[in-house]
């Protein structure tokens, strides 16, 4: 039976951390040479820009022995009308797997109804999965261990937010999230993962607060794609909420800065903070790679 990764809480805890093992061990160079995907074609559908998701993907299936086909959905009969299910019936005859990345959550659920290969989340308006298997990997590799430590994600209860707050839930780790009212991640979400929870997911409005004695402080752009009608009264509301050297000094000496990235520097986060010494930024997108590899394996090869 075939298995889709449309949010963090479609693994279990156990199958998260194999995963992230796996993937620790790829980026050693374990198997370096192997193919396990060859003969395998992996479909990118990607309604939205991007850089990491595209080329990470696109590079770890080449690196696999997979063969990856870009499809712009303007260029396919999706756009002419043709039915997300017809789409998806169609495509499970050619593909070996799909990742999608698309507006709404609501379209990838739809599509993996009618789709018999595994289908991967590459962002959605509530849900990305990659991003935060990528965030996790980078934080066990620095700190050796993720349960128990104390994040502080402080921004826009967005997408990444969401998938964030399922990891925690999962992995046993504390989550603290800073925002404005009205800016709250998906309250569903929230209280799913609560339930669940072996560790503290907390949302309060102070940053210094979230940010104090914190093992990572991570953070994201105010202004989602999509949103930008929203941008400048947005951006009002979240000043308060930029990550920068004097909002550090509330964290441990050691603390890691994160950012799923693109950056609007000097917004969200300073030059001096994202360029700095405790800043894995470029740590984290690099091992969108490793974790996207390993979850390719785990789903197409099962």
């Amino acid at each position: 039976m075939k298995k889709d990764f449309l949010t963090v809480f479609d693994l279990s805890s156990e199958e998260l951390f194999a995963v992230i093992e796996r993937a620790i061990e790829l980026k050693s160079g374990k198997d370096a040479g192997s193919c396990p995907l060859i003969g395998k074609n992996i479909g990118l559908l990607f309604e939205k820009p991007s850089t990491r998701t595209r080329i990470s993907f696109e590079a770890g299936i080449y690196q696999l022995g997979g063969n990856a086909i870009f499809m712009n959905p303007a260029d396919m009969q999706l756009g002419r009308g043709e039915t997300i299910a017809d789409t998806a019936k169609t495509l499970s005859r050619y593909l070996d797997g799909i990742v999608i990345r698309t507006f709404t959550h609501a379209k990838l659920n739809q599509f993996a109804d009618h789709s018999t290969i595994p289908l991967i989340n590459g962002l959605s308006d509530i849900h990305h999965p990659c991003q935060v298997l990528a965030d996790v990997m980078t934080i066990y590799e620095k700190k050796k261990t993720i349960r128990g430590l104390k994040i502080a994600y402080i921004g826009d209860g967005n997408n990444v937010c969401n998938s964030l707050i399922e990891a925690a839930s999962l992995l046993a780790f504390n989550l603290t999230i800073a925002c404005p009212e009205g800016f709250e991640p998906d309250a569903a979400i929230l209280e799913n993962s609560r339930a669940q929870a072996q560790s503290e997911i907390i949302i309060l409005r102070d940053p210094r607060e979230a940010a104090g004695m914190a093992d990572a402080v991570y953070t994201d752009v105010w202004v989602s794609m999509g949103q930008e009608q929203e941008s400048d009264t947005k951006k009002d509301k979240f000043k308060a909420y930029q990550i920068n050297s004097k909002l550090l000094s509330c964290s441990r000496k050691d603390v890691m800065v994160l950012h799923c990235m693109p950056a609007h520097r000097g917004e969200e986060i300073t030059d001096d903070v994202i360029d700095g010494p405790n800043s894995v930024v470029f740590d984290q997108a690099e091992n969108r790679l490793y974790t996207q590899k390993a979850l390719m394996e785990k789903l197409i090869l099962k």
